[in-house]
């Protein structure tokens, strides 16, 4: 975890180097999120970042960046001279060739994939070999439905890449990016590699998967028994609040004396350091919200250490109009803990103990009734 935040575990330099040491296919940090704090010795995160990266550089591993929003050259620069070897946040033609230029491995996401790969084919850019495709982030029913390197792949094809190309992209590429090739990243005596059979290379149209040596699919149908998976404990109670939650886990404090304050709000995509503030009233010594301006509340609760502590927001924007309503979720990047917005206290109480008792995923609380719930019971992520 960083100074802000609780987590679930702690990675530092004896962690990273242990995984490194013996986990084979374990190819190095992914990724290098916190880039400010890579270079700013008053960073909280900055020893524990420097020693996992430290760790990985001394087993000969990868360093992959996080870049979002790096695109001042100073910048760029001493990003790659810390070490960050690649980057998957760019969004433009002239992003990628000035991260390009200074070494790094870019690695082109399906938002920005037509509009990077048509631009550099239009400046005739012709060595691909510093180029992946990837997903980051990626839903089920997206994956489901589109595919996920194949789309890449299709999408890159569409731009005007030449397959060949393209399925480089996706295959030795990477692989030599993450120096894996003695084991993966082509079809060769020696490497492990499933076998992806295609009607139409243009399309990348799927006739069969082969993997381990079987066939696996036939087109886009899975063709073998779907395995029943006995998770473990420790992968199925991660939700560990030892407690019910109570309205008073939600509530905001005035000082005394108050009838009203203040008071700062966050909103979706509030990116500066600045906060919004409005004037909140104060009932029995609690600041309230203000349904009429949708100015609800949002809170982060603590999932791992079991004491369920809580930091809580006035939130403007989006949230639930509908009187002691709220919806909860065990999904949040990057520490996962459970997230709740609601119109009253004691609906976020509620909805949050939900989560707990079904260790994790959506639930909804309407007019202060539980009234829908999804469950991710595997890490509170996935069911």
């Amino acid at each position: 975890p960083t100074a802000y935040e609780w987590g679930g575990g702690h990675f530092g330099y004896d962690e990273q180097r242990d995984f490194l040491k013996s986990q084979l296919m374990v190819a190095g940090l992914d990724e290098v999120m916190d880039w400010p704090a890579v270079w700013n010795p008053q960073n909280p995160s900055y020893d524990r970042l420097w020693g996992m990266i430290r760790a990985t550089f001394e087993q000969r591993g990868v360093v992959e960046g996080h870049a979002a929003g790096m695109r001042g050259i100073d910048d760029i620069n001493a990003f790659a001279a810390a070490g960050m070897a690649s980057d998957h946040e760019a969004w433009t033609p002239e992003e990628v060739a000035d991260k390009l230029r200074r070494g790094l491995f870019m690695e082109i996401r399906p938002h920005s994939l037509k509009e990077i790969v048509g631009g550099l084919l239009a400046a005739e850019h012709q060595d691909w070999s510093q180029f992946a495709l990837c997903t980051d982030d990626r839903s089920c029913s997206d994956t489901m439905t589109l595919g996920a390197t194949d789309h890449n792949v299709r999408l890159a094809i569409e731009a005007g890449l030449a397959p060949e190309i393209a399925i480089q992209l996706v295959t030795i590429n990477p692989a030599r990016h993450m120096r894996l090739t003695p084991w993966v990243g082509s079809i060769a005596p020696g490497r492990f590699a499933d076998l992806v059979l295609l009607d139409d290379v243009q399309t990348l149209s799927i006739a069969e998967v082969w993997a381990d040596g079987e066939q696996v699919s036939q087109g886009r149908d899975y063709a073998k028994p779907v395995p029943v998976i006995g998770w473990p404990d420790w992968a199925t109670q991660t939700v560990k609040i030892t407690r019910d939650l109570t309205a008073a886990d939600f509530a905001i404090a005035a000082p005394e004396g108050r009838t009203s304050v203040n008071a700062a709000l966050l909103r979706p995509f509030h990116w500066s350091d600045e906060f919004i503030t409005t004037e909140l009233p104060v009932v029995d010594g609690l600041v309230q919200r203000d349904s009429s301006r949708n100015i609800t509340k949002f809170a982060i609760v603590d999932r791992f250490s079991g004491e369920g502590k809580t930091s809580r927001m006035f939130w403007l924007g989006t949230g639930p109009r509908t009187e002691d309503t709220a919806l909860a979720c065990s999904m949040g990047h990057d520490k996962h803990n459970i997230w709740v917005v609601g119109s009253s206290d004691a609906a976020m109480a509620k909805a949050v103990n939900a989560l707990r008792e079904n260790q994790g995923g959506w639930a909804l609380v309407r007019r202060g009734e539980l009234v829908a719930t999804v469950r991710y019971e595997v890490g509170g992520l996935m069911t």
